[in-house]
């Protein structure tokens, strides 16, 4: 058994977030973390909201409320939209808890002790009119190297790239619009060359990396990597822990991060044990797996692993970054403001969690863009209810009127009902390997295929006809298509886990809300009782409606 520390990137508290987002770090790591249970394997899935930072001010701000009411606000709407979608975390925690000022503060300090971290005077803008410095986020412009317009100081979103605000193209204040001025301030950097030839030995021994992460990261180290500003001359945030630094707080991408060891130790403390969080972070046993969106892989395979090797205690390092592309919306990246988004509440209203889950998880951005479309999400819908759905009710509904509700006993079995059962164990080979290499994708194609195997065996069986000539044959056949439809919900699970709980429950084999074990299902079948609820798993969505969705969206979509 292994021992895995999961983590996503944590969601910034300055607004709620979206099917984006969700695609990226999130889900994918449910993903994951319910495939490993259901292996036994020992697992914590630790994430929290990111509560620190310049767009956070700007947006309280706006908003004319303090900032810790602002973040308060929006870690709750964010917590409230992982339950829903389903995504269940061991612990959900929060940057501006005190563990984790403390904490932030102690990597710094080690950090600075050794000479990684040290003064210098930098350019920064500085917005006369607001009488302030402006930190990256605070200036937006035109992407110096792939031209993009409005992009933030810190960061392009189109193209991924890492930024000098001072080299933004075009810069403007983003509070107040004007053109802002070059000044000199003091800022502290972390020397990130110090760490290059440990981290590039690092890099080129991850065999299983996805190509995309690890060759971003080597690609970055072979340009040379350069000191780095991480503090900041604003007042939200964890302050810099020296003297002659007061009224500099620590850059965001530093102590976010952190996080997620701060988080681990609150939900230790919870738990009664304020210390367990050691045997995670200090145990080279463990497996630390960071999900995260493409934009985050500068800070996940060069930045934050540098700051673990810096420090005093033998923290683990990274053992995977799954890293995955942009999730958009019809050709476009969602934003709530270009009125290019899908209100939430209004879809849950209408359609099931776990055909969202679905959706999203068999078209992920696992090594490219990908995106949610109206029609994509009606046909992953469809394919529920034809494959599976259909599977189920057709089966059961079969012999509950035929067979007093029971999964009739198994007879001598055929070649056809052996080839079917002997399928079994590979597939759960295949999609376990698929699991535990990411490829979530690649899972759901392997687990479909047995569903649409097990309708196949159906149709050429026909087990309605043989109900009047050979009602032992027939119940034969309706034994093993039973134990098909229960290996398929096994294999779904953790995808779509209230559906596979559904589907096990209907077939007699209530779980009582916990993972089914992942391997083949092998108890006696012969005379179960098959559960009550006789209600469809899916209902199929109509190209009516599907065209309503897609002119809602246009229609609130704001003209470029």
């Amino acid at each position: 058994m292994s021992k895995y520390l999961v983590t996503s990137a944590l969601p910034y508290a300055n607004g709620p977030i979206h099917f984006g987002h969700i695609a990226g770090a999130y889900l994918p790591a449910d993903i994951f973390t319910r495939f490993l249970r259901q292996k036994g394997e020992d697992v914590i899935y630790i994430c929290g909201t990111d509560e620190y930072g310049v767009a956070i001010t700007i947006n309280a701000e706006k908003a004319g409320v303090p900032y810790k009411d602002y973040v308060d606000a929006n870690h709750k709407l964010i917590k409230e939209f992982f339950d829903k979608l389903n995504i269940r975390f061991d612990h959900f925690s929060r940057t501006t808890i005190p563990e984790h000022a403390a904490l932030a503060q102690e990597f710094f300090l080690a950090l600075h002790k050794k000479g990684h971290i040290k003064p210098a005077v930098e350019a920064q803008f500085y917005c006369v009119t607001c009488g302030r410095f402006l930190a990256d986020r605070y200036v937006s412009g035109t992407c110096p190297k792939c031209g993009a317009d409005n992009v933030r100081g810190d960061e392009c979103t189109k193209c991924g790239e890492w930024l000098d605000p001072s080299k933004i193209v075009k810069p403007a204040c983003k509070v107040c619009g004007s053109k802002p001025e070059i000044r000199q301030t003091t800022q502290y950097f972390l020397d990130l060359n110090a760490f290059a030839p440990r981290l590039k030995e690092w890099l080129e021994s991850k065999s299983d990396w996805k190509a995309n992460v690890k060759n971003k990261a080597l690609s970055l180290i072979e340009e040379g990597l350069v000191q780095r500003a991480i503090t900041r001359d604003i007042s939200w945030g964890v302050p810099v822990p020296l003297e002659e630094a007061k009224g500099k707080v620590l850059y965001v991408w530093f102590d976010a991060p952190i996080g997620y060891i701060s988080a681990t130790a609150e939900w230790a403390r919870l738990a009664g044990k304020p210390e367990a969080w050691k045997d995670w972070w200090f145990d080279k046993e463990t497996k630390l797996v960071h999900f995260i969106g493409k934009d985050n892989i500068i800070f996940h395979t060069i930045v934050w692993p540098a700051m673990l090797l810096g420090q005093d205690k033998p923290y683990i390092i990274p053992d995977n970054v799954p890293g995955n592309e942009f999730y958009n919306l019809e050709g476009r990246q969602f934003s709530k403001s270009d009125g290019w988004y899908i209100d939430t509440a209004d879809f849950f209203s209408k359609y099931g969690v776990d055909a969202l889950r679905y959706a999203i998880a068999s078209n992920g951005p696992e090594t490219s863009d990908s995106q949610f479309t109206w029609e994509d999400f009606q046909g992953r819908n469809n394919e529920l209810a034809d494959t599976l759905g259909n599977l189920v009710n057709r089966c059961f509904s079969f012999m509950k009127k035929n067979f007093e509700g029971k999964i009739p006993a198994a007879g001598e079995l055929m070649p056809e009902d052996k080839a079917l059962l002997d399928s079994f164990a590979p597939v759960f080979d295949e999609v376990g390997k698929s699991y535990y290499s990411y490829r979530v994708r690649q899972a759901l194609t392997q687990t479909m295929a047995l569903a649409i195997t097990a309708n196949k065996y159906v149709n050429d069986t026909a087990p309605w006809k043989l109900r009047k000539t050979d009602l032992v044959r027939c119940g034969t056949v309706l034994n093993v298509a039973a134990r098909a439809i229960i290996n398929a919900a096994i294999l779904l699970y953790p995808v779509i886990p209230d559906t596979a709980l559904k589907v096990l429950a209907k077939a007699g084999l209530a779980q009582d809300g916990k993972a089914p074990e992942f391997k083949p299902y092998t108890g006696l079948l012969d005379n179960v009782a098959l559960g009550a609820d006789d209600t469809l798993l899916f209902a199929k969505i109509m190209d009516d409606q599907i065209k309503l969705e897609v002119e809602k969206l246009k229609a609130s979509a704001k003209p470029d």
